[in-house]
């Protein structure tokens, strides 16, 4: 798994806020393409379970914007004459957390019980276990947080949920297709003909 980010806040008990890791945390830091909008994350739980999110929001961060007092060295000076001086720029992405897997791999579409701590580590989930997630037990695809992302992820919620319709679509059987078909359609429809927000 790609480590992205560590945990550094919450909003709610559900949206939380990573910072994604750079040069100065890790030899390889991840790609742009890993940490996209509806990209899904893992955040492992020291018994075993992981809880499960997905990527709604960045933010970037720079708190040297608008100092534009001298510099007396550079950023690669900086690196070996002060290599206590921190470049504070970054990247955050708001993280909403969807449901949770047990130590059995049982998947659950509800609030997470748990509260994730401060530092804990974020990893991009592989597609297969995207798809797993989105499972029961007779292998039909369902999205039982719809109504947690209509709720906490505001103006983004209608796009988020046609992105996650659009991940899920090439790998699901021609029934679960229809089924996601109908709901990006209604979705379309609710923007732009409805004016109706989620």
């Amino acid at each position: 798994m790609t480590k992205l980010a560590k945990i550094v806040k919450s909003n709610s008990h559900v949206d939380y806020i990573g910072r994604v890791i750079d040069a100065l945390d890790a030899d390889a830091p991840p790609s742009a393409s890993d940490y996209g909008f509806a990209q899904f994350v893992s955040i492992p739980l020291d018994d075993g379970s992981e809880v499960v999110g997905v990527i709604y929001n960045s933010q970037l961060i720079n708190p040297e914007y608008g100092n534009f007092g001298p510099r007396l060295s550079s950023v690669v000076d900086n690196s070996v004459l002060s290599p206590d001086y921190l470049n504070e720029q970054g990247l955050l992405v708001g993280i909403l957390l969807l449901g949770w897997r047990d130590a059995k791999k049982a998947n659950h579409h509800t609030v997470p019980r748990r509260v994730i701590p401060v530092n804990q580590d974020i990893y991009r989930l592989a597609d297969e276990d995207v798809l797993r997630f989105h499972l029961d037990g007779d292998g039909r695809v369902h999205l039982h947080y719809y109504s947690q992302i209509v709720t906490h992820a505001g103006a983004f919620s209608a796009a988020l949920i046609e992105a996650i319709i659009e991940q899920l679509e090439p790998a699901c059987e021609p029934e679960d297709r229809q089924r996601l078909c109908v709901l990006k359609q209604a979705l379309v429809w609710q923007r732009t003909v409805g004016g109706q927000r989620l």
